[in-house]
């Protein structure tokens, strides 16, 4: 049996993580945090979490509220996992201060927001040390999981292409918004996550999900090492402009705080939480770029489109405004398209157990998965199942050997771009 101790939670993620009870969680949750409204919204959420009519969970928890919130719970032991989504400018820190300490980390990223922090993340994961994973929700997306399935299936995908213009072979973008709805309710975020020396920039955030899904599909199983493996050619990064009104709309405060006065010109805030990087990985070329946006259209949400290219086809995932932008995948054939649809359906006959339902129709040349919504699972619900395969690795006493290595690289790429970016000339798109 595990307990959870939960870290001055102050981004919703922390809630998230107890969406769904589990049997091997104790339902007393420990929680070591400053006091204020950060703390109020968790436990609100965790309390939504307990009253609901349809599979309420029995979360009981025990708060510790203080300035020395991590040296009383380091103090304590009363737990042997600790769930960290808050502040990411303390967040490295906080990591290598637990891990020294013996406990086991479960945490939200971006773990790093400037390269200051890049000789903590080197020891924090250290072989020796006990098990730390990053929150990588977007590889419990069907179609991100289906793609890599396909990505292996050399029938379907051939082999990964490097054309000779220099365009990417693989390129994925990320569009959020500020302003969005989660569990049910509009999000209200702390004034702080307008702070990028305190949240980070874009070009380190949502970037890390599609760098990870990118290493992971790619090099499944293997140790990536920065320096050895991956150049970065290029970088830069973005502001989105936040006026006043909406700044209040989100973060239910009716002014811009000191710490961001700087960043405040006449027209309201230049949040730089947009941010695109060019890189190679052992020698593949890859685009990455995020856009956040202010509000979500009518009837969108967030969206993703990602392409890899393979010899004998490409793996797209796109979103349509026309679909309703469910997140479909799509196999663009590069040739012989009958053979092409023959091999995937052999594919969706042999994974029939693992992934019951699935069928395929032609668009023009094309062929489209069709996922059943039972498949489907949506953000909110992806941080359960990311917990749910940490305490499996932790159960078994056994971790993929080169998770240390991947998330090192990883943070490594991110902290690198955002400095290259700082001096590269700025275009707003």
């Amino acid at each position: 049996m595990h307990t959870l101790l939960i870290l001055n939670p102050g981004h919703f993620h922390a809630g998230l993580v107890l969406r769904e009870s589990h049997p091997a969680l104790s339902n007393d949750i420990y929680v070591y945090s400053e006091e204020g409204p950060d703390l109020q919204r968790f436990m609100n959420m965790v309390d939504a979490f307990n009253t609901r009519k349809k599979d309420p969970t029995g979360w009981r928890i025990h708060v510790y509220t203080g300035t020395n919130y991590l040296e009383k719970l380091i103090q304590e032991k009363k737990g042997d996992i600790v769930v960290i989504a808050g502040k990411n400018n303390t967040k490295m820190e906080h990591i290598e201060s637990l891990k020294r300490a013996g406990f086991s980390v479960l945490a939200d990223k971006p773990w790093v927001i400037t390269e200051s922090s890049l000789p903590l993340l080197r020891t924090a994961m250290k072989d020796e040390r006990p098990f730390a994973d990053d929150i990588m929700t977007e590889r419990f997306e069907i179609t991100t999981t289906l793609q890599k399935e396909l990505l292996a299936q050399a029938e379907v995908f051939g082999q990964v292409r490097v054309d000779n213009d220099g365009s990417p072979t693989v390129y994925k973008e990320s569009i959020h918004h500020l302003y969005k709805i989660v569990n049910d309710q509009p999000l209200v975020r702390s004034p702080w996550y307008f702070d990028i020396h305190v949240q980070g920039e874009g070009i380190v955030d949502v970037t890390s999900h599609l760098v990870d899904m990118t290493h992971w599909m790619l090099f499944p199983g293997v140790a990536v090492h920065f320096e050895e493996d991956i150049e970065l050619l290029n970088a830069r990064r973005w502001f989105t402009l936040v006026p006043l009104d909406k700044f209040s709309k989100i973060t239910q405060l009716n002014h811009f705080p000191d710490s961001i006065q700087s960043e405040v010109k006449d027209d309201g805030l230049h949040y730089f939480c947009n941010g695109e990087l060019i890189y190679r990985i052992k020698e593949i070329p890859v685009h990455i770029r995020v856009i956040w946006n202010l509000e979500i259209p009518e009837g969108g949400g967030d969206r993703h489109f990602s392409i890899i290219k393979g010899t004998r086809s490409n793996l797209m995932v796109r979103q349509l405004p026309e679909r309703g932008f469910k997140v479909e995948l799509l196999i663009v054939p590069r040739k012989n398209p009958a053979e092409v649809q023959a091999a995937v359906q052999r594919c969706l006959e042999g994974w029939s157990h693992q992934y019951p339902g699935l069928s395929l129709r032609r668009e023009d040349q094309n062929i489209l998965i069709e996922i059943p919504d039972k498949l489907r699972t949506t953000h909110e619900e992806h941080f359960c199942q990311v917990r749910d395969t940490y305490l499996e690795y932790l159960s078994k006493g056994s971790y993929p050997p080169e998770n240390p290595a991947c998330i090192v690289s990883k943070y490594t790429l991110l902290a690198e771009a955002r400095k290259q970016a700082l001096t590269s000339p700025f275009e707003p798109i």
